[in-house]
């Protein structure tokens, strides 16, 4: 019983109680402040501001509590030096994911909300934390990709400037008058409403393939109709070269498989025509 009545439970309570309300005040602040910031600064913005609000609240008062519990801040700084230099070489790939991070964070390559692509991964970024980045994809599954990746592999910002260029590549026949075929394509642009009038779409011959020739037609949309350009310009392009009857060559496939695939023999007859089937039969018989 003298060990609990030794026990300062006054501070002990108090320490616990401005531990709490940090924590309380921290969470708080952060939801004012993003309440504030929403709809005058990116979400990107927003977040860091909110969550650095919330760490330097809940640091204070977890400074504050320590000392009321009694403890000397000299030695808890001392502690955590040893322990964050000790954390740093247990944990060398989340100290290198940190650093990462910080460094996403002041390049900004790409924001909360933007569309990106990190190898074969395309999603929408959800999250940018201090260890990893959070994706939604587009068939609705959640990746998260460590920060160190995201430096040292190539990353594609899909959402970053407001107008893409889209190109689509189409062949026909070497009968075909090219030139109709360029402005049959960039009347097609003209009178989609998906796309731009500047930068101007264009047309280019870029190959001379083996059953076609191949033609390159650039025209630009907003980033928000990207899927809806591409899919209705295709549809526009496959009726209006039907509709022309101008031919899309499609490539043959011949099989061949050496002497042991010879070709069924076929032979037509006429009535009372005797086979050899028959005739063997008969043969037979006799």
């Amino acid at each position: 019983m003298k060990v609990f009545t030794d026990i300062a439970w006054g501070q002990w309570l108090s320490s616990g109680f401005l531990l709490v309300l940090g924590l309380f005040l921290g969470s708080l602040a952060g939801r004012s402040v993003s309440r504030f910031m929403a709809g005058r600064s990116s979400r990107h913005h927003t977040v860091m501001v909110r969550r650095l609000v919330f760490y330097v609240i809940v640091v204070l008062f977890s400074i504050a509590s320590l000392r009321e519990a009694g403890f000397s801040l000299d030695v808890v700084l001392g502690a955590a030096g040893i322990l964050t230099v000790a954390i740093g070489f247990a944990s060398q790939t989340s100290a290198s994911n940190m650093i990462s991070g910080l460094f996403l964070l002041v390049e900004k390559p790409f924001e909360i909300g933007d569309f990106i692509e990190v190898d074969a991964t395309l999603g929408e970024v959800i999250g940018i934390d201090m260890l990893s980045v959070k994706l939604r994809t587009a068939d609705n599954l959640f990746v998260r990709i460590p920060n160190e990746t995201l430096i040292k592999t190539r990353v594609i910002n899909r959402s970053r400037f407001p107008i893409r260029r889209l190109d689509l590549m189409l062949g026909i026949a070497y009968a075909e008058d090219v030139e109709r075929v360029e402005a049959l394509l960039l009347e097609l642009a003209e009178k989609d409403p998906s796309c731009l009038e500047e930068p101007k779409p264009f047309t280019l011959v870029t190959a001379f393939g083996p059953s076609s020739v191949d033609v390159q037609f650039s025209f630009w949309v907003p980033k928000e109709r990207v899927l809806e350009g591409r899919s209705g310009m295709m549809v526009a392009i496959k009726k209006a070269l039907d509709h022309a009857e101008i031919e899309i060559p499609f490539p043959h496939t011949s099989v061949y498989a050496g002497s042991h695939s010879e070709p069924f023999r076929v032979q037509l007859l006429g009535p009372g025509t005797n086979t050899e089937k028959d005739l063997l039969d008969a043969n037979k018989d006799s």
